[in-house]
């Protein structure tokens, strides 16, 4: 039974984690079992609102205390701040996550927690509720765990068992910037968990390949996640970490979160009238380029440009800093090349190489595959294309890169650029 108790409680530690973006798209797949509550249909991922099919999937995002040891400055419920506190017994999160489950509220849970007493007695805590979900109560849904650095191996081989993803947040991507938020903890605090967690996966799929019956360990891998604008870290500074993090083989997602002002008396902190969100935008864009169009951080980022454009997506960007590669013939040109096309995406880059065998393709056949042609008529060529404008048109080579800009730009882009340029970011001295 919920009491009000209970439910007053639950409303604080759902609101203190709501900061927390690492928890959708799990990747996952657990059948249906006679005797267990639940699965993650399809493999689908689940995640607040969407799944890949468009499925609307709830999640129950809860802490298991907001009381916590640690002072990280970016923190909402950092050992200084004045807010309300609580805490959830383990029997009491696994009755509430059951009942909701039954009320078909949820599908599966994301479960962190703040840090009390020391690492090992909060993950002991941890992995006891997703060992008796599974084991006492059945539940077969999707369980996304939350990992405390600096706790044993042994706790943390206990929750892998029963978990389907678990993550550690980097939140910084330089040292010196953590160091100066949160001195009492490391990047190393962080990469240790990582790595074990790792070890354990790979040895699972090692002793899977010998005996089908052994069970799963992380399914779904790692996630983690860093915070943008807290720091004067660049985006080329978060996608290097990024890139580093995206070999290891464990590593499914980076997420972004754009810093949330809540400390406004920290003078290490920066003062934001909102979250830099067209920037979260640009670097979710960004590690698209790192995963799936072979991309590398250095053409993203460099020495003249260690900041993302706030204005134009970065592969837009990319093209008009290079317009010696353009333009591209589409009837000629490999994969490798048209993933470089502005408005070309995967799904219609391998549609182009698949079609063109067929015979030659026009601008009507790119539309008709989803290419965005108000982006990708400057920097293509095919048979036909100035045929089906009213104008001819004019490639990057002949407008040249700063006057093509302003013709891709939209109104609506401009201002939402212009806004964010005009936070003001003082980090101190």
């Amino acid at each position: 039974m919920l009491t009000e108790s209970t439910l007053e409680r639950l409303r604080i530690l759902t609101e203190s984690a709501k900061y927390d973006v690492s928890c959708s798209s799990s990747g996952t797949v657990r059948k249906g079992q006679q005797g267990m509550l639940g699965n993650t249909v399809g493999g689908m991922g689940i995640c607040h609102s969407f799944a890949d099919d468009g499925r609307c999937i709830s999640l129950l995002k809860v802490m298991l205390t907001n009381y916590c040891m640690y002072d990280c400055a970016y923190c909402i419920n950092r050992r200084s701040n004045d807010i309300k506190r609580a805490t959830l017994s383990v029997t009491e999160l696994e009755e509430i996550t059951m009942e909701f489950y039954r009320r078909n509220y949820i599908e599966g849970l994301f479960l962190s927690s703040g840090v009390v007493r020391n690492p090992d007695y909060t993950m002991e805590r941890l992995a006891a509720i997703v060992r008796d979900l599974r084991t006492k109560h059945r539940f077969n849904g999707y369980i996304h765990l939350k990992s405390i650095p600096g706790a044993s191996q042994e706790l943390l081989s206990e929750a892998g068992r029963y978990a389907d993803r678990m993550s550690v947040n980097i939140e910084i991507p330089k040292e010196e910037s953590l160091k100066l938020l949160a001195p009492e903890k490391s990047h190393q605090s962080v990469f240790q968990p990582m790595k074990l967690i790792q070890q354990g996966v790979l040895e699972n799929k090692e002793d899977r390949r010998r005996m089908s019956h052994v069970p799963r360990f992380v399914p779904a891998g790692q996630s983690t996640q860093m915070i943008v604008g807290a720091t004067s870290d660049t985006d080329r500074d978060i996608l290097n970490m990024s890139s580093m993090l995206y070999t290891q083989p464990t590593m499914r997602r980076v997420y972004y979160s754009g810093y949330v002002s809540v400390n406004t008396y920290d003078s290490r902190l920066p003062i934001l009238k909102q979250p830099p969100l067209v920037r979260e935008n640009r670097l979710y864009q960004a590690d698209w380029l790192l995963r799936f169009y072979h991309f590398n951080v250095d053409e993203i980022v460099d020495d003249q440009h260690s900041n993302l454009d706030l204005e134009l997506d970065p592969k837009l960007a990319w093209a008009l800093r290079h317009p010696e590669y353009f333009p591209i013939d589409i009837n000629t040109a490999d994969y490798e090349q048209l993933l470089r096309v502005p408005g070309l995406g995967t799904k219609s880059a391998w549609l182009i190489i698949n079609s063109r065998r067929f015979g030659s393709l026009t601008s009507y056949d790119l539309k008709k595959m989803g290419v965005v042609m108000k982006k990708a008529k400057y920097f293509i060529t095919c048979h036909e294309l100035s045929s089906h404008f009213s104008q001819p048109v004019v490639g990057i080579n002949e407008l040249h890169p700063e006057r093509l800009r302003p013709l891709l730009v939209s109104k609506a882009e401009q201002m939402r650029a212009a806004e964010e340029k005009q936070l003001k970011l003082d980090f101190g001295e």
